[in-house]
């Protein structure tokens, strides 16, 4: 029988965000990516979610190493909950390494990280895996060749075909086109534009956008993006140079990165250029430039405090030209939609993508991935980094290209793909999903935990108080009730009148027949919910607290 190749994707399948894929070679596994992504909307109290590690924990001596193809959150985030339980060695770029050190080092990991380069190869057991250069919105991006006794898989990781970048380097063409030639068995590929006509816009043509913008604004310029988008912020002060204004850096994350990439070499600019945030008040308000997080319309973030009047360094005035350099990501709509009002209402001018381009995206559209499919020639194709909509674009457009569509492979997280040098098919399952990260406590919150914080939510709680003698079979004092986030007690006393009456009765009735704690609990509440939807349709969550009565 012939050998087998094994992937399995943790993350990426399905969603954008959290993206996590396991090769698996007989007894060796090699990992590409450890990311996160954020919550949604009736995830209340969620800071992030992760993948669902636990197929990597039950083969913990088969993982050899973790490949990152860039240093975007949805990549590397996860690392330092992964690295807890799985302390293997972690290989990336020179930037991708120095972002992912700051996140280690704020849990307080150790871990052994590798830099790699474009261009290199590095062995790993059966695994013989070349990076190659791509453009994305950051640099040190890379795709990866694997190499393995059943045939070469190429992981592109996020990228789009920018014939014009930023620092000037573009997609490694020629090691794309020498993998094609050689033969490549598997590829999966960005698919999160797969549904979008011709080529992405090139990310220079962002920062004439704003040479435009910045040479018509009179007042202090705001500019905010992803902290992690080296390439804009690199625009934003090659723009400011031009126009002589001094750039200031807001948000913890954003200052971070910033130095780092300052540190590294990937963000240059002259010394002069950059001011501290205490500096501002002392100059002319058409010389300032501020880079700032908030893009997503984050609750916390820099820009969303200045718009909410809340920042202790910076507030917004008339004359202020605020610009979002980025698309809200799925489900941020509403609060980016929220800070542009309350920046508008502040009077600042307000530039957003719809209005000016002001961002392009980091992902190749169809016409570039037509090219890729060209240039590469793979078997089979199983697209990644994407929803289910951008999957099913991407299988059109291959079949558009003459593949036949049992070629492209529609996989979800935790599907077990099994590759042969002549097929490709899914022929299982593993243990994946999403695990909540809620402040230190990693998946300590699960569905049951995130259904009553819904309920808590959408209806309140009520909370039945009542002493009770058990043994004399009577209610010694209550019940009370206490309401939060369901009706307004001063305008509600004769419904809570009658609740109480109602939880009287049957606690009276409950008594006569039972004794233990549990059913004297469903015997209140039962029949409250009831009353309470029949008088106001709601269902808020009620929870009863018994007393034993003191008989010393």
């Amino acid at each position: 029988m012939s050998d087998k190749l094994l992937l399995v994707p943790l993350g990426g399948m399905g969603e954008i965000g959290k993206n996590m894929f396991v090769y698996q070679y007989r007894d060796e596994i090699v990992v590409i990516d450890a990311g996160l992504k954020f919550p949604e909307d009736e995830m209340f109290g969620v800071d992030y979610v992760i993948p669902n590690i636990t197929y990597l924990l039950e083969n913990q001596a088969k993982v050899k190493a973790i490949f990152l193809t860039h240093g975007h959150e949805d990549h590397i985030g996860a690392l330092p909950y992964v690295l807890k339980q799985l302390p293997v060695p972690v290989y990336g770029t020179r930037l991708t390494i120095g972002l992912l050190k700051i996140k280690l080092d704020e849990h307080n990991i150790n871990a052994v990280l590798k830099e790699v380069k474009a261009g290199e190869e590095v062995k790993i057991g059966s695994f013989q895996l070349t990076c190659f250069h791509v453009n994305h919105s950051i640099p040190d991006s890379i795709g990866l060749a694997i190499k393995t006794p059943v045939g070469t898989i190429l992981h592109t990781g996020d990228f789009k075909l920018d014939q014009t970048p930023v620092d000037g380097k573009v997609t490694d063409y020629f090691t794309l086109t020498r993998l094609g030639n050689e033969g490549v068995l598997g590829m999966l590929s960005d698919a999160t534009n797969a549904h979008r006509l011709g080529y992405t816009k090139s990310e220079r043509d962002v920062g004439k956008v704003f040479e435009d913008i910045f040479g018509k604004a009179k007042g202090r310029l705001i500019v905010a993006s992803f902290a992690s988008n080296i390439h804009r912020i690199q625009q934003v002060f090659d723009t400011a140079v031009r126009f002589r204004r001094k750039v200031a850096v807001v948000g913890r994350s954003m200052i971070k990165n910033v130095e780092v990439a300052t540190e590294l070499g990937y963000l240059t600019y002259p010394d002069s250029a950059y001011v501290e945030i205490e500096e501002l008040d002392s100059l002319a308000a058409d010389r300032i430039v501020i880079v700032s997080t908030g893009s997503q319309g984050e609750p916390l973030s820099g820009l969303t405090r200045m718009a909410a009047g809340s920042h202790p360094r910076i507030n917004i005035v008339p004359g202020d030209t605020v610009i979002f350099s980025s698309t809200p990501v799925p489900g941020n709509e509403k609060l980016v939609s929220k800070v542009i009002d309350s920046l508008s209402k502040a009077g600042a001018r307000v530039i957003y993508q719809g209005i000016a381009d002001v961002h392009v995206s980091g992902h190749a559209s169809r016409e570039e991935l037509k090219l890729l499919i060209n240039m590469t020639r793979p078997k089979f194709m199983v697209p990644c980094h994407g929803e289910y909509q951008h999957q099913a674009a991407f299988s059109d457009l291959a079949q558009l290209m003459g593949y036949d569509a049992s070629a492209v492979l529609s996989v979800e997280n935790g599907h077990v793909v099994e590759f042969t040098p002549d097929s490709a098919r899914v022929v299982g399952s593993v243990t994946a999903g999403s695990v909540l990260v809620d402040g230190i406590g990693v998946g300590d919150v699960g569905n049951v935990v995130l259904r009553d914080r819904q309920q808590l939510a959408a209806d309140g709680v009520m909370v039945v108080a009542a002493t009770v003698d058990r043994s004399a079979r009577k209610v010694i004092a209550g019940p009370d009730i206490i309401s939060r986030g369901f009706v307004y007690v001063k305008e509600s006393e004769d419904l809570l009148s009658q609740a109480e009456l109602n939880v009287s009765v049957a606690l009276h009735k409950a008594l006569q027949d039972h004794t233990d704690w549990v059913a004297l609990r469903n015997a209140i509440r039962e029949p409250l919910a009831n009353f309470l939807y029949e008088k106001t349709r709601r269902r808020p969550m009620i929870l009863p607290v018994l007393l034993e009565a003191n008989r010393n």
